[in-house]
């Protein structure tokens, strides 16, 4: 039963509330959050610094001439842009990796842009320390797992050797240097490390969430695999039971033709038992059609009737599967006024109408009728062949008997859920 199976995965799917980034797929149901929420927090984090760093920018420079602006706009135009897409959800991959690469070739070029500059400070960090972690964040968002810890280890030792090669390895600059290179290492070891423990505590979930849906799934498909199979068996009964009625009954040629082909129906079901009640051409067919049919299954019956037509220009096609359940209902009326009522005054009407728009049939007998509400409730002539078998294809069906004969009508809008 894949497709029981897979509708019954897709309705427990539908109880879990959605937003545009969890709709289509229910594996990653919280993982999507995370990275959302990860996206909102790097945004506002990398601003706080970038402002920070941009401030730093425009003190004291130990950049040679020429080279301060060109570094400047290198790094923070790329940043502006990360900062931005974070913020709107749209193509932070892309900027967050962007930033994070020039940075890198920014601090690799650090050593050139300084020579010739102004001497450094071993107590001021240059305005492009302030970025370290911002990179390390920024690889976060866009890079894989191996590739944040790359750049978490690598962008604080790149700046402690470039740092220590602008100062010409000044002793004085050892130390400092490396308690910012510690510094910068710890933060960015926990950002990443935060981040993994996140991320993997959301595939956990989803992936607890999806065997708990899958096992939902598999219990619920084989709930209706047996339901559906008690409620063939109770058919199967119900048929073969009325033929073997019938033919014991049958006292005419009529009452002896109708038992024919009641068994012949029932062997038919029986044959398909495992198949779609319903099979066959799905191909729409206009209510005169509808009517033929009728005609000729009632003449397999043995009941020689002439279906009384009013329809209206512009009535709607029926479609396949609701012709179908339509004409093997009106059938199963044609035959219960065969076998109960020995066919007396037996007449179908099939009515279209263009406004609502749909399809009214009638079958009326002149037997002594019976009563709707005393049929056992094992008797699934009238509730499975008829109520039933016209209420799943989303049509109404209505029985009404009294002494003077009975009644069923079968009706079908064009509007109706089908």
């Amino acid at each position: 039963m894949p497709d029981v199976a897979r509708s019954v995965l897709d309705e427990a799917w539908g109880r879990i509330p959605h937003t545009r980034e969890t709709s289509d797929d229910p594996g990653s149901f919280t993982q999507k959050r995370i990275e959302r929420v990860i996206t909102l927090l790097v945004g506002p984090a990398c601003l706080v610094l970038g402002v920070q760093a941009f401030i730093a920018a425009f003190g004291p420079s130990d950049e040679a001439p020429g080279w301060h602006l060109s570094l400047v706009v290198g790094v923070f135009v790329p940043l502006v842009a990360m900062v931005v897409a974070c913020a709107v959800n749209r193509f932070a991959r892309v900027f967050s990796g962007l930033f994070a690469v020039l940075f890198m070739v920014a601090l690799a070029l650090w050593p050139v842009a300084t020579s010739g500059g102004q001497a450094p400070s071993p107590t001021e960090n240059p305005w492009i320390f302030y970025l370290i972690n911002v990179a390390t964040v920024a690889t976060v968002v866009a890079f894989p797992l191996p590739l944040q810890v790359a750049w978490t280890v690598a962008a604080p030792l790149l700046f402690g050797v470039v740092r220590l090669l602008q100062a010409g390895g000044r002793p004085e600059f050892l130390l400092p240097v490396a308690l910012d290179v510690s510094f910068a290492l710890l933060l960015g070891s926990v950002l990443v490390t935060l981040t993994w423990m996140y991320r993997s505590i959301a595939a956990n979930v989803d992936e607890t969430r999806a065997r708990a849906v899958a096992s939902y799934a598999a219990a619920a498909a084989t709930a209706a695999t047996e339901h559906e199979r008690v409620a063939v068996a109770a058919l199967m009964h119900d048929s073969v039971l009325g033929a073997l009625l019938a033919a014991e009954r049958a006292a005419t040629p009529r009452e002896r033709t109708l038992a024919v082909s009641m068994a012949r129906e029932a062997l038919t079901r029986l044959a398909n038992a495992e198949k779609d009640a319903l099979e066959g051409s799905d191909e729409p067919m206009d209510a005169m059609a509808l009517a033929d049919d009728i005609e000729a299954s009632a003449r397999d019956l043995g009941a020689e009737l002439t279906v009384t037509r009013r329809v209206q220009e512009g009535t709607p096609r029926v479609p396949g599967r609701v012709a179908r359940a339509l004409v093997l209902a009106a059938m199963q009326a044609v035959a219960n006024a065969v076998q109960h009522a020995e066919a007396r005054a037996l007449s179908v009407e099939v009515t279209g109408s263009a406004e609502p728009g749909g399809v009214l049939i009638r079958v009326r007998d002149a037997g002594r009728g019976f009563d709707v509400n005393a049929i056992p409730a094992d008797r699934l002539g009238i509730r499975g062949s008829i109520i039933a078998r016209v209420t799943a294809v989303g049509g109404r069906s209505m029985v009404d008997s009294s002494p003077a004969g009975t009644t069923v009508t079968l009706e079908w809008e064009s509007g109706d859920r089908w």
